[in-house]
This record gives structure tokens, C-alpha cells and sequence, in this order.
């Protein structure tokens, strides 16, 4: 293995588009090569990367080489900085110089649906992912039941690659349940999960983002965790999701007989933050909780 001297725990690759296959109405995945793809670790879980699209159409998405590649980036004009934008890892498959992100296809607006939706084979772009030459922890992996735990997993769209990810690489033994909001019926992601693992799929069709989700967890939930006999000792401060990240990862939590991760639009992913927490009183040190976005502010 190259010496973590060598190494940073992190690295930029140059990739092309390889293939494209439509996993429903609102999903692409978009299978990603590169001559040195075979040095991505492949860590699972909602392992997150991120993506260099073009800063103009037909132009490949680039990065600046090496270590201090990011504030070399933000130095770059604004017309030659390539937009970079967060996903996860769907799949790597380092011996064939390959990897699968799934993206959702919202609207038109943003440039990472733009560039997915007129995405064509050997489109070039960048990508900073972890590094297999680094023998130590990476980041990114905010996933972390304790074990034994029964698994609550939940979130919307663009949650929905991660926790299939996820699902995929739980042991055989695992016990709990997945529910994932998606846009439409027919976007329920191909995925294998444990026989002891109930997954949900929860087509909007139309409705507002959470109608699906929110009452699914409640109810969920009040099977799962009882309503506490007393008040809950420290109730959680309310976060300003059109202000400030909504992002709180424990560490691990020994023994906790329930581990919750939840991620998607951010005001949905408030308030089951605020059910699970405030209302029955379960342990924080054991909720992860993720704002992948907020409904009403610009993709720029």
C-alpha cells in the first residue's frame, strides 16, 4: 500500500461518463470511469463525495490538482469555477475503474440537474473522493449504529441513494426499518436489504415534500420509542433551516437499544428531529440527524 506520506486522506479524479441508466422518473444513475478509479475507496454507507460539474454548458467540470485544491478553486473566476455540489456513493467498483452515483432529477434549476439531465457518454468532470492509499479513517461516513441496534432509517429524494447504500451493507442480522419519500410512484430504487429490515417507499405524487415521510415516522415511532412518563430533561434548540445547517452526527452511542438517521429537506428532517428528541424523549447521542437541503432556496 503507498505510504499515508504520500497521501492525503482525500484526492481529486478526472473522470468521464461511462453509462447512464434511468432508475425511474426521477432518478439517473451515472456510472463514472477514470484512469486511477481503482485507488477510490470503497467505504459504503452514505460514504459522501463531491462533484465538479461544468461552469458552462459542453465545457468538462474541472478541479485544481493536489492537497490545497479548494482554496486554489475559490480563487478561480467566477465563470471558470467549476459549480461543485455533494452526493453520495451508490456503488464502486475499483477493479473495473468504476463508480456509480445516483443523482435526483429536481425541476431544472440547479446545475446539477442540468448537467444530469443533458449528461452524455464521455462528459468529462471531476471528482473529490476518499483516497485508498490513506490507511486512516477518511470522513464522510456520518452512519454509525451502535451494535445490536434496532435501525430507523428515513429521508426523502435525495436521501434515497444513501440509504440504499446503506441497507446494502447492514449484516445479515440487522433489524429495523427504512422509509424513503420519493417524487412518484415507479422511483422506488432497485436495493437489497436484510430479511430483517422493512423498507418503505412513500410516492409523493404531487403532494408537498414531508406529507409522506412525517407521518410515517410518528407512527413509527410511537411503536419504537414510548412517550416518556416525565419532561424530557434538555429539550433541543430549534435551528433556523433558512439560516444555519441542520447537521448533528453523534459519535457512536454504546448500548442504545434504537439508532435513527435521518436526512433530507431540512424543515422535514426539523421537525422529526424535533418529534423523536423534544416530544418522546429519545437519546440524542443516538439520532443523526442531516439537512441535504432546503425547499425554496436557489440551486445556484
Amino acid at each position: 500500500m503507498t505510504s499515508t506520506l504520500a497521501v492525503a486522506p482525500w484526492r481529486v479524479f478526472t473522470v468521464e461518463v461511462r453509462a447512464l441508466r434511468r432508475l425511474g422518473p426521477s432518478f439517473l444513475r451515472v456510472t463514472l470511469t477514470g484512469p486511477d478509479l481503482d485507488r477510490f475507496a470503497d467505504n459504503g454507507y452514505d460514504q459522501r463525495i463531491k462533484l465538479a460539474l461544468p461552469a458552462v454548458d459542453g465545457a468538462p467540470g474541472e478541479l485544481p490538482d493536489g492537497p490545497d485544491w479548494f482554496p486554489r478553486w475559490r480563487e478561480l473566476p467566477d465563470g471558470l469555477r467549476s459549480p461543485i455540489r455533494t452526493y453520495t456513493v451508490r456503488a464502486v467498483r475499483p477493479e473495473a475503474y468504476e463508480v456509480d452515483v445516483d443523482m435526483a432529477l429536481h425541476g431544472d434549476g440547479g446545475p446539477a440537474t442540468r448537467w444530469a439531465r443533458r449528461a452524455r457518454l464521455g462528459d468529462r468532470i471531476a471528482v473529490v473522493g476518499p483516497d485508498a492509499g490513506w490507511d486512516g479513517p477518511h470522513g464522510g461516513v456520518e452512519f454509525q449504529p451502535p451494535a445490536g441496534a434496532t435501525l430507523l432509517l428515513a429521508g426523502d429524494e435525495t436521501a434515497a441513494p444513501a440509504i440504499c447504500a446503506i441497507l446494502e451493507r447492514l449484516p445479515a442480522d440487522a433489524r429495523g426499518h427504512a422509509l424513503v419519500e420519493v417524487p412518484e410512484t415507479g422511483d422506488e430504487l432497485p436495493c437489497r436489504a436484510p430479511a430483517g429490515v422493512t423498507v418503505t417507499w412513500l410516492p409523493r405524487d404531487g403532494a408537498r415534500h414531508g406529507s409522506r415521510l412525517t407521518p410515517a415516522v410518528t407512527s413509527l415511532a410511537g411503536r419504537l420509542v414510548p412517550v416518556p412518563a416525565g419532561p424530557v430533561a434538555a429539550p433541543l434548540a430549534e435551528v433556523d433551516v433558512d439560516r444555519d445547517i441542520l447537521w448533528e452526527v453523534p459519535d457512536r452511542p454504546d448500548g442504545a437499544p434504537l439508532y435513527a438517521w435521518l436526512a433530507g429537506e431540512a424543515a422535514v428532517i426539523r421537525g422529526l428531529r424535533r418529534h423523536l428528541v423534544t416530544e418522546r424523549g429519545m437519546d440524542r447521542c443516538a439520532v443523526a440527524f442531516m439537512g441535504y437541503w432546503r425547499a425554496g432556496r436557489a440551486e445556484n
